[in-house]
């Protein structure tokens, strides 16, 4: 619509000018002694239009002839400072190929046409700091690649140097990625302590940051503060920084290195309780929690009732339940049910014998079963229960305590023969 305009416009400029070049009847008289000369209006009219393009073109021809001194001195500066950034793009592309000593000498020659390219002009590059810093970057890398500790620590400190030039947004970000590069550094060293006062020194915004966390993750564990490590594993777990699988296996590693490590049982306890629900519900941690309560002498109620949400949980599970998962729970509960006479004992020995009948052929439940019947002395139930669990438990460690509680029981009756054979079984597994 607009084009459509303005060509109806410059048609009726055409028309217009045309008309009154038409009925244009004026005339020009210039006197130039000794003569006259009569020009119509028109042609007068447009001889100064062409006088004044021969005028303009005649200026900017002049113009350009005079600015051709700047212009080559321009264009030698520009191809400079091409020449700078294309060192610094083979120096990373050397790098990314695993040639360290190139990635190093293209570094250092475009800190060296930076420098010349400063000397020749009073205007230097608006990024100029940038670019030296991340050349003192990518030499301090290939040095680090190199193992040159010497080098890669002189182009840091330079690096460091340079970005305290910087102003403003650019010089936050480039001593942000220094701090960054520096405690990888130390932790590829193997100094933890050093990388984690390194990150230390990060503003709180810049310490949560994934690149950090990851590194700080690392260097606390390779510091052996697994404490340290679990929360900062829990909290890229958060963030998503990890698979689910790989993040689910890296805690529950870390939760029992640390459980493995806890000496106290009020240190065991707040432990346990800062962990998050979904860490509580795994089998394998609760019953290493439980189990290292129990070895420190902690209350077995209080290992109970850590251990009855992944019971319930387990039970509830119509499918990815694990003989393994079963096989820890039924020995810790076995464990802990060496207190028969404690308050909650009568509420398992229900709990388990409701499961046991809603799954008559599960080994572990008939012998968790007959083993709290046991500690009951209900004599005939642990009999029938052992007996039958013996024939189905994957174990052999649970099949050798099961043969040997049949053969207690066997003795109680003074049955020689059936406790001779349930003790030659025990010994056999």
């Amino acid at each position: 619509m607009r084009a459509a305009l303005w060509l109806i416009g410059l048609f009726a400029l055409a028309v217009a000018g045309a008309w009154m070049a038409d009925h244009n009847e004026g005339v020009v008289a210039l006197f130039v002694h000794p003569y006259r000369i009569d020009l119509s209006l028109n042609l007068f009219a447009l001889l100064l239009v062409v006088l004044l393009a021969v005028l303009l073109l005649a200026q900017q021809a002049v113009a350009a002839l005079l600015s051709l001194p700047r212009e080559a001195r321009r264009w030698r500066l520009q191809q400079k400072e091409r020449a700078a950034h294309a060192a610094l793009l083979d120096a990373c592309t050397e790098f990314m190929a695993g040639r360290y000593l190139r990635a190093r000498k293209s570094a250092e020659l475009v800190l060296a046409r930076e420098s010349a390219l400063r000397d020749a002009t009073q205007h230097p590059l608006g990024h100029a700091v940038a670019l030296r810093t991340v050349a003192h970057v990518m030499a301090a890398e290939s040095a680090h690649a190199l193992q040159d500790k010497t080098l890669r620590d002189q182009h840091l400190q330079q690096a460091e140097q340079e970005s305290a030039q910087a102003s403003g947004a650019e010089q936050q970000a480039l001593s942000e990625g220094l701090s960054l590069r520096a405690a990888r550094w130390r932790l590829d060293d193997r100094d933890a302590l050093g990388s984690l006062e390194q990150l230390a020194q990060l503003p709180g915004a810049v310490a949560r940051r994934t690149v950090a966390l990851r590194i700080q993750l690392k260097a606390a564990r390779l510091a052996g503060q697994t404490a340290r490590a679990l929360d900062t594993a829990l909290l890229l777990t958060k963030h998503r920084a990890f698979s689910p699988l790989a993040a689910q296996s890296l805690v529950r590693s870390l939760v029992m290195e640390l459980l493995a490590r806890t000496h106290d049982e009020r240190a065991l306890d707040k432990l346990w309780q800062g962990l998050p629900a979904q860490q509580r519900l795994q089998t394998e941690i609760a019953a290493h929690a439980a189990t290292r309560w129990l070895e420190l002498g902690g209350d077995p109620s209080k290992a109970r009732a850590w251990l009855q949400p992944v019971w319930e949980k387990l039970l509830a599970a119509s499918s990815g339940r694990t003989i393994n998962d079963m096989h820890r729970l039924v020995q810790v509960l076995e464990r802990s049910f060496k207190d028969a006479p404690s308050a909650d004992a009568r509420q398992w020995l229900a709990r388990v014998e409701a499961a046991q009948q809603s799954r008559p052929s599960d080994a572990h439940l008939q012998y968790l079963a007959g083993m709290l019947c046991l500690r009951h002395q209900l004599w005939g139930k642990a009999q029938n229960l052992l007996a039958q669990s013996v024939k189905g438990l994957p174990d052999a460690s649970l099949q050798r305590h099961a043969w040997s509680a049949l053969a207690e029981l066997a003795e109680q009756r003074q049955d020689a023969a059936a406790a001779l054979q349930a003790w030659k079984q025990a010994a056999k597994t």
